[in-house]
């Protein structure tokens, strides 16, 4: 079978890689590695799914896995990604599951898990599972009689998280009319109703999800209709969200768009002002501008930089003691909040600052200047070889050499899609573009067009 789980948990196009056979072998090994770890007769396992239509599918797969082996599920419905890692220690479940893809196209889905403590699994739980998948033995004996676990739906599941974000960041809104891009994701029904609840006046696009419509022309990952709607209706802000909520992008009252980058500086510099930034340091990622960096510095913030993933950054984060830290996506991390990025609680954290700061969000963007930089994202057919490529390493040192001291290249092989990523940074927007296209051309040759 190989190694199932990538960056950000196990990801395929649905009923081809993803099958439910998967989906139900992954049930009865997370409940012998994880949820069965504290003892208990019948632990208790929360699923929470975004709108794909094969989300129902691996729902019942994925459940009917955990009952086998002696787990009460409980299914929690259609909730954001960061809501199963609030409310798996909240309700005191023995661990968490989430059938998403997030950003990725609707065809494709996911699983991924969080421990009883909220956080993602760590790697020898993920490789524990994987061995477990991969024996053809059945694993057995499993429970019958009464040991048999039960599913049963639970119809609080939003509520709860909406409460907890409350409570957490208690902003008023009142006065604030705000544009919201849901994506026909995981949060259609949550983000409108908190920001309304706290006083917002709340346009809502793309909340009508048919199971196929997710993420398609829409979310954080196509903002243009969110940036539209802001001048159109006035708006002082727009926020979008991608599938499964844990990202923001945010717009601001002209339009212009407020992605991860410029959100970690507004929020690192607002909470260091306050007291609150732990080691005064945020981490950031590699495929962070250079602007974030120099905004920070010149406010005496140091910037870590950790690998792509909000994994990674999570672990920069736990392993220094900060409490900020995120990624230029929009995946941004409030650790003494929460265990993982969460899109509605960013959104929240933002319109926080300016409401303490009476500052509309267009002057707390150009607190960062970017500096320019140029992303190409390539579907190959052999994305493993990209480091054992002699003409790809070639190119990429070619181009570094070309930028020099003053920019830099950086090429990595996605961890969730069949993609290779190229940015490029540096003073000239046109030789990026030249440099970006010819690495692009030699990538594409070398392993192959998708």
């Amino acid at each position: 079978m190989g190694r199932l789980f990538g960056t950000d948990g196990i990801r395929g196009v649905a009923n081809r890689e993803l099958t439910p056979e998967l989906a139900f072998r992954l049930g009865r090994a997370v409940a012998q590695v994880v949820a069965h770890r504290a003892g208990e007769d019948r632990p208790r396992v929360g699923i929470g799914r975004d709108t794909r239509a094969s989300g129902e599918m691996l729902e019942a797969a994925l459940a009917a896995g955990l009952a086998s082996a002696g787990c009460d599920v409980e299914l929690l419905g259609v909730v954001p990604t960061p809501a199963v890692a609030v409310l798996t220690p909240l309700l005191g479940l023995a661990a968490g599951a989430v059938i998403s893809a997030s950003h990725n196209p609707a065809e494709d889905n996911g699983i991924k898990f969080f421990g009883p403590d909220g956080y993602k699994l760590p790697d020898e739980d993920e490789l524990a599972i994987e061995a477990i998948c991969d024996d053809p033995s059945p694993n057995g004996p499993w429970p019958v009689g009464r040991g048999v676990g039960r599913i049963r739906r639970r119809e609080d599941a939003n509520e709860r998280y909406i409460q907890f974000l409350m409570e957490k960041v208690p902003v008023d809104l009142s006065g604030f009319r705000l544009v919201v891009d849901c994506a026909n994701g995981a949060a259609f029904q949550t983000t409108p109703e908190i920001l309304r609840r706290l006083g917002a006046e709340v346009i809502a696009l793309n909340v009508e999800p048919d199971g196929h419509n997710i993420n398609v022309g829409c979310g954080s990952t196509h903002p243009e209709a969110l940036q539209q709607a802001v001048l159109q209706y006035g708006a002082h802000a727009g926020l979008a969200h991608d599938g499964d909520a844990d990202r923001l992008i945010a717009a601001d009252a002209q339009g212009r768009l407020v992605d991860g980058d410029r959100i970690l500086v507004i929020a690192a510099i607002h909470m260091a002002e306050q007291g609150l930034l732990t080691g005064n340091a945020v981490v950031a990622t590699r495929y962070s501008n250079l602007g974030l960096t120099q905004a920070l510095a010149r406010r005496g913030i140091q910037v870590i930089a950790a690998e792509a993933g909000d994994r990674q950054v999570l672990a920069a984060m736990r392993e220094r003691g900060l409490v900020l830290g995120g990624e230029q996506s929009g995946h941004v991390i409030f650790l003494q909040e929460t265990t993982t990025g969460d899109g509605i609680l960013t959104a929240l954290k933002l319109l926080q600052v300016m409401r303490e700061r009476e500052t509309p969000l267009a002057e707390l963007r150009d607190w960062m200047h970017e500096v320019p930089q140029h992303l190409i994202n390539v579907r190959v057919a052999r994305k493993d070889q990209l480091g054992s490529s002699p003409a790809c390493q070639a190119a990429i040192r070619d181009a570094a050499a070309r930028l020099g001291e003053r920019g830099r290249v950086f090429v990595r092989a996605s961890g969730t899609e069949p993609v290779v990523r190229i940015l490029l940074e540096g003073e000239d927007p046109e030789l990026l573009r030249v440099l970006g296209d010819d690495l692009a051309g030699v990538i594409r040759r070398e392993l192959g067009d998708a």
